[in-house]
This record gives C-alpha cells, sequence and structure tokens, in this order.
C-alpha cells in the first residue's frame, strides 16, 4: 500500500482523494490545508464519498506526527505560481517526502524561473526527494504527448498543437481564471495584471522543445478574450452576446526566424466543438486528434495518481515530466 499525504483540499484536492480512495494499491492517509474551519475535520465531513478515519489538518508538521506511517508521496493541488509552491515544497521535504504538483509554472520551470529551479533541485537534493510537475496541461497534452508523438518521425519541421475546450461543464475555479463572464474592462485589466491567463503555455513550449532537442531562440505569447456569439448561461454565469466567455493564448517558439512550434489554447463557455489535436509536419508528416478533448480536471487528478510510482522510482531533484520514468495506469 502507498500511503499519500495531500496538500491542499479544494476542488482539485477533494477530486483527487475521491479517485485514491477507488485505487486497490494507494490511500490518504492526511490532509493539509490553511483553512482554519477544516481543522480537525475528517474527508467524510467534506464528502460523503470519503473516510471518517482521515483527518485534515493546517500545517504538514501537524498531519505528520498524527499519523503512525510516514507518507510515501505527497500531491499537492493549491496554487500555480512557483514562488508561492516552494514553501509549501520545503514543508514537506524536510520530512524525506517526495512531491507530486499539479503546479502550472513547476511543469517546466528552468527557461522561465531558472534561480527558483535551481533553489528547489539543490533543496529536493539536500532531503534526497524527487519533485514533479505535472496535470494534463501543461504535463500532458500539449507537451509530453506531443513528444512521445514525435519519436516516429526521422525529422522535424514544425509542429502545431491545438487545444479547444467547452468550458461550459468545467469546475468554477478554471471558469474564472480563463475570465467567463467579466465586462471586457475587466477582462482586459486582469490580463494587465497578469491574473488572468492560462498558466503554462510557455512551460508546455520549453518542455516540448526541449523533450524533442529542438533549438528555441524565441518565443511569443498572445492572449485576447473569446466573445460570446450569443447569450450563454451555466449555473453560476450569465454572459451576454458580446462579452468575454473565455480566453484565447497563442504561443509561438522560433529557431532563428523560422517557426518551429505553434501553440493554440482556447477555452470558453458554449464553444461548440472540443478537441486536442497533434500536427507534425516532418519525415512522416501526420495529424493525430482526440474529438471532443480530454476533461482536464478528470485527467489532472488521473495523472498525478498514475505518476506516483515513477516518482517513487526517480532520483533526488527537480524533474519534468520528460525525466521520470514513463507514468502508468494504477488500478
Amino acid at each position: 500500500m502507498i500511503h499519500i499525504i495531500q496538500i491542499g483540499f479544494g476542488p482539485l484536492g477533494i477530486q483527487t482523494a475521491k479517485f485514491i480512495a477507488q485505487k486497490l494499491e494507494l490511500q490518504t492517509v492526511a490532509v493539509v490545508d490553511i483553512r482554519q474551519e477544516l481543522n480537525g475535520k475528517t474527508l467524510k465531513d467534506v464528502s460523503s464519498e470519503l473516510s471518517e478515519q482521515v483527518f485534515i489538518h493546517n500545517s504538514v508538521k501537524e498531519a505528520i506526527a498524527s499519523l503512525q506511517v510516514k507518507p510515501d508521496v505527497a500531491i499537492i493541488t493549491t496554487v500555480s505560481s512557483l514562488a508561492k509552491l516552494i514553501p509549501q515544497i520545503e514543508d514537506i521535504a524536510k520530512f524525506g517526502i517526495p512531491v507530486i504538483s499539479t503546479c502550472e509554472e513547476l511543469s517546466y520551470p528552468w527557461k522561465t524561473y531558472p534561480d527558483l529551479s535551481l533553489q528547489l533541485d539543490l533543496l529536493c537534493k539536500e532531503h534526497q526527494i524527487a519533485c514533479l510537475g505535472t496535470g494534463v496541461n501543461p504535463g500532458f497534452l500539449m507537451d509530453y504527448l506531443p513528444s512521445v508523438m514525435a519519436s516516429v518521425c526521422k525529422e522535424i519541421d514544425q509542429i502545431t498543437i491545438e487545444r479547444i475546450q467547452d468550458a461550459t461543464f468545467r469546475r468554477v475555479p478554471f471558469q474564472q481564471k480563463i475570465g467567463a463572464g467579466l465586462q471586457i474592462e475587466a477582462f482586459n485589466e486582469k490580463v494587465n495584471q497578469g491574473t488572468l491567463r492560462h498558466v503554462g503555455l510557455k512551460e508546455s513550449v520549453y518542455l516540448l522543445a526541449n523533450s524533442i532537442g529542438m533549438p528555441i531562440t524565441k518565443v511569443t505569447e498572445d492572449l485576447s478574450p473569446v466573445l460570446a456569439k450569443r447569450d450563454l448561461s451555466t449555473d453560476t454565469l450569465q454572459i451576454k452576446r458580446g462579452e468575454p466567455s473565455g480566453v484565447e493564448q497563442v504561443a509561438h517558439a522560433y529557431e532563428e526566424e523560422t517557426l518551429k512550434i505553434k501553440m493554440y489554447f482556447r477555452a470558453a463557455i458554449g464553444e461548440e466543438r472540443s478537441y486536442d489535436r497533434i500536427t507534425i509536419k516532418g519525415s512522416p508528416s501526420f495529424i493525430s486528434e482526440i474529438d471532443g478533448g480530454i476533461n482536464g480536471d478528470i485527467a489532472t487528478c488521473s495523472i498525478a495518481i498514475n505518476s506516483i510510482k515513477s516518482v517513487l522510482k526517480a532520483a533526488p531533484g527537480l524533474h519534468t515530466m520528460a525525466t521520470i520514468g514513463v507514468p502508468g495506469y494504477i488500478n
């Protein structure tokens, strides 16, 4: 049995706990969440599907002290910011517990945050633990998966990756993250503040480029609102025609002046068709498409869980999906 401590018990943490509860080889033994109102409660107090034998604590130290068995691994589902994540990893690293996190900026931080990456790598090596950032995107669909598919190519000229999502049925925090339901002025203000965007697109570019040995000299990224073509409504949102219903982001990666990688991300309420598509121009050239797309919430929780065995076998240090063993489904 692999024992897990979970850090963060919002919607993603709760869903992760539910998935773990269905696994034969895994068990959540403690949860940490900073909200005072959750301290001392059981998981069943939060969800009837979960155990009344597992408790929520406000700190890692309290959680570890309450256990008779040391957790084998920690799964952190808290923040998107690497700078905010590092103190949380430090708390776990002191106990010699490997870490898997869904923090988007952790998926490939070596180019975007080189100093923090080195700091975290040294921290992990000091405490002899492996640390991995993963998720559906970044972490799989727009970076790891195309890097695997590229392995059948003799030559690669250009890769285009598209992820189009109908966000109508995604969790509310995701809808908020893409600006659905905001007025255009508020949308633009949040963009300027850097608080509204799909986090991780550049990380995906660098992870893919590094994985296939493609030298990249320049990366650009553009962001714009998706404007509703008709009045839209969800359980929590009312969006009028012409108002922002989501976000569109495009990243271009160049080798000198030659476009080598294009990533197109679009997530909006009421999107007519969802799909994930990888187009590789080279030898051979081919297109691979997942009709309907991959559900982001289900896949993010699942890949974090299914990466556990690979992380437990990994050498100490900061890892990406390209440097650990291939994850596999855990029954």
